[in-house]
């Protein structure tokens, strides 16, 4: 038990920018009404943007 709690607060911060930075900044393109470029929906965007900040605070070990 305390081997898989060690593995999933080593990739918490992955998951919190997946998980919750991702629609965050799907729904402020959506509520500003911005377009995006080639016809990409706001939630790719926003799961793109997540995914890497989130990764680098994994590797990283902070979020700036």
């Amino acid at each position: 038990m305390q081997q898989l709690l060690t593995g999933l607060f080593r990739v918490m911060p992955l998951l919190f920018g997946l998980g919750f930075l991702a629609p965050l900044l799907a729904q402020i393109i959506e509520r500003f009404g911005w377009t995006l470029p080639n016809g990409f929906s706001p939630l790719v965007l926003g799961l793109l943007v997540g995914g890497l900040w989130g990764g680098f605070a994994t590797v990283k070990g902070r979020w700036i």
